[in-house]
């Protein structure tokens, strides 16, 4: 085909795909026509009964999570989570909004919900997950400028059953998919502004990407990834400044500094104060206060150490507790229960515990002398020999050289005696670090070692959960390193009315030091997550193949967080056939090959669009890789939203390709059967697979008769 007429023919092709939108305007409607049929039919396929049933029993597990918190920000209850505060307030906002009290207590997945006001926490969810559909068409028209390219990453996003399960329900993903997208629509809106720099438009754009960019990791740590998407955007732009040679530098160093104001120092300030907010509200005592310290307790009305007055020292017959001297650190515990046969002697097990209960209370006794209730007070100092006793169990604290449960390399930690009495592995050599010896023991300021006196090894604990038969309490262990960080303690909760008081306001934190220890404890509780016994849980090779869902509720009503089959592994597909595209094309522009420079700057946009959406799509999917903590399918859908508006690009690429390759007369007709083909496909999986999303009734997948056993593609899927 010569040159001539290569051109004419697409021209025509884009006067009928570009410019003429009335027939594309007809696809749509003709799909928002489908849908609907689709919504009715799917009311056709239940009975009367099976309708009442999911309007009575529609509850789903992982809402208890989150449904529970909005409750504690409504009563003003702190508690302790793995991720920053923004997504729960929101969700708290909603349903005081909505009439919602807080008074449901979300117990234990499945609860009814009865007459709790929840739909509008639902509802605020749904409206956020359904602006991802307009919010991918318009990201995609920026970069593109294509119609099609645009309705068929908005149409991949609507019709994908996985990411309408999560926008049912309230759940934080809807939040933070909603502000990740925000985030890529705003710095695509700044970009088009790259002619009219500094005017308002041009600021206010490139502000708003600051704030979103906040709100997405404000809602969960993952948020980090849309802002190295962001950074990195921002660097090759920059670059591309420093490049012209028309600008002078000191207008290069304004961009630079605009930058940094609006994409580095506004999104801090908006974080902090989401935090500001966050501590505000959370003013009571909660279940999370022990995983904080006790600076950080003082401030929360309700605790024991809020306005309180205890003892500055400790002395022999002081009752206290112990607490692991690091962010997150839990109390020293022990209860009635005995280590299993395969950890002998069989002795009282001891554990941290960050939760604060009466079998945290422990009482010093000196171990070289004689000592009664009734002796006048003898503060402990550092080098005293003392021995610990359990008050509820009235055993003491000991060590010996048998090996710890989990740590071999390290000695058991047990509780022994009877009534206060035990024996010389009891004794333990109490140090001040960085203090003399005779220095006294300071309640909280002071940072204490407890060396064992005949195995030479310190009491520690750290992050390992035991198994079930302890509770799944924090190991502690006898470390033969006795200076590892780990083996400090403090002392807290001094009871002791011999002793005069002082206010624990002396112990107050700044909020810039609550602000720091909150990031601490959620840095230290995300490392923490290990999958639970039985749990089902999955990894990132599984999520853009579909392999396993992940269960949402059971029983009659089963909702099942599952991908589109149709969309992911076409996806997927789509993607291969993008690197394999440029790849042939960047080997034939290597080889001087010319091409029309129509197509070659069709192309060029294409491909340009087509890279930054893979980068998005890498930098949300392939850092879960090496993490070690535990992981689920729920947390590959930022990426999918990138794959999905990378699959659209490619999928126009592809037909405008086939549309240049056939004759003239034919290349219209190609184009309406291909848009046609693709529409019908995506509309007839949405229907097929819809049920995962609004319930499944009657026999599972596995049982015969079942209405499910055939869209259970996969063995490995749960349904």
């Amino acid at each position: 085909m010569s040159s001539d007429g290569l051109r004419k023919e697409k021209r025509e092709i884009c006067s009928d795909r570009y410019i003429s939108t009335k027939k594309h305007e007809q696809i749509i409607t003709d799909l928002k026509e489908t849908t609907k049929t689709n919504l009715k039919n799917v009311e056709n396929r239940k009975t009367e009964d099976e309708n009442e049933s999911f309007r009575t029993t529609e509850r789903i597990w992982d809402e208890t999570h989150f449904g529970k918190m909005g409750s504690w920000y409504i009563k003003r209850t702190f508690f302790f989570d793995v991720h920053p505060p923004l997504g729960k307030m929101l969700i708290a906002l909603s349903g005081v909004l909505t009439g919602y009290d807080g008074e449901f207590p979300f117990a234990k997945p499945g609860d009814e919900y009865g007459d709790t006001n929840y739909i509008g926490m639902r509802m605020f969810c749904a409206i956020l997950g359904g602006s991802l559909v307009p919010l991918s068409y318009m990201s995609v028209w920026l970069l593109t400028e294509s119609l099609l390219a645009s309705s068929l990453s908005a149409t991949l996003i609507l019709l994908d059953v996985g990411t309408l399960t999560l926008s049912r329900h309230i759940l934080l993903d809807p939040i933070l998919l909603f502000f990740i997208m925000m985030s890529v629509y705003c710095l695509l809106k700044f970009s088009s502004y790259r002619q009219e720099s500094f005017s308002i438009y041009w600021w206010f754009w490139l502000a708003q990407t600051g704030i979103f960019l906040a709100f997405a990791i404000g809602v969960k740590f993952v948020g980090l990834f849309i802002i190295l998407f962001a950074g990195y955007s921002t660097a090759a732009d920059l670059w591309c400044l420093v490049g012209e040679k028309c600008l002078t530098m000191v207008l290069i160093v304004k961009h630079f500094l605009a930058r940094v104001l609006c994409l580095i120092i506004l999104p801090a300030i908006v974080y902090m104060m989401v935090f500001a907010v966050h501590l505000k509200i959370l003013n009571r005592s909660g279940s999370g206060d022990g995983f904080y310290s006790s600076g950080f307790q003082s401030q929360l009305i309700g605790n024991r150490l809020y306005n309180v007055s205890m003892p500055e020292n400790i002395a022999y017959g002081s009752e206290f507790t112990l607490k692991q001297r690091r962010t997150g650190g839990a109390y020293l515990h022990s209860h009635w229960h005995l280590y299993p046969e395969e950890h002998p002697p069989q002795q009282q097990q001891v554990t941290t515990y960050a939760h604060k209960d009466e079998n945290n209370m422990w009482i010093i006794k000196p171990a070289d002398t004689q000592w009664t209730k009734t002796d006048s007070p003898e503060l402990v100092k550092s080098g005293d020999l003392v021995r610990l006793e359990h008050i509820v169990t009235k055993r003491l604290l000991h060590s010996h050289r048998e090996p710890a449960p989990l740590t071999k390399r390290h000695y058991q930690v047990a509780g022994y005696g009877v009534n206060g009495s035990g024996d010389a592995n009891d004794v333990w050599i109490l140090e001040v670090v960085g203090g003399s010896t005779g220095a006294v023991v300071q309640t909280v300021r002071s940072q204490v070692r407890l060396i064992h006196y005949h195995v030479r090894c310190a009491l520690q604990s750290h992050d390992k959960k035991l198994p079930k038969w302890g509770w799944e309490q924090l190991e502690v262990t006898c470390n033969p390193n006795i200076k590892d960080k780990k083996t400090l303690w403090s002392v807290e909760e001094v009871t002791d009315q011999r002793l005069s008081n002082a206010s624990f306001e002396l112990y107050s934190p700044s909020f810039l030091e609550r602000f720091i220890e909150s990031h601490a404890v959620m840095t230290q509780g995300n490392s923490g997550l290990k999958p639970k016994e039985g749990e089902i849980t999955s990894r990132p090779w599984q999520w853009p193949i579909n392999y396993r869902g992940q269960i949402f509720s059971g029983k009659d009503h089963r909702i099942y967080l599952l991908g589109n089959p149709v969309i992911f592994w076409g996806c997927l597909g789509l993607t291969f056939v993008f690197i394999i595209a440029y790849a042939i094309d960047t080997v034939k522009s290597r080889r001087g090959l010319r091409n029309n420079k129509y197509w070659r700057a069709y192309k060029d946009r294409m491909f340009s669009a087509g890279w930054w959406l893979f980068l998005g799509w890498m930098l949300h999917y392939f850092p879960f890789w090496p993490m070690t903590r535990v992981l689920y399918f729920h947390h590959y859908f930022p990426a999918f939203l990138f794959s999905a508006m990378l699959s659209g690009v490619v999928l126009d690429y592809i037909l405008t390709w086939c549309c240049i390759s056939v004759p003239e007369q034919f290349s219209l007709i190609v184009f309406q059967g291909c848009i046609a083909a693709i529409f019908a496909v995506l509309c007839w999986s949405f229907y097929l697979f819809y049920p995962l999303s609004y319930g499944m009734y009657g026999p599972s997948s596995m049982e015969e008769g079942s209405l499910w056993r055939n869209i259970k593609w996969m063995e490995s899927w749960d349904l």
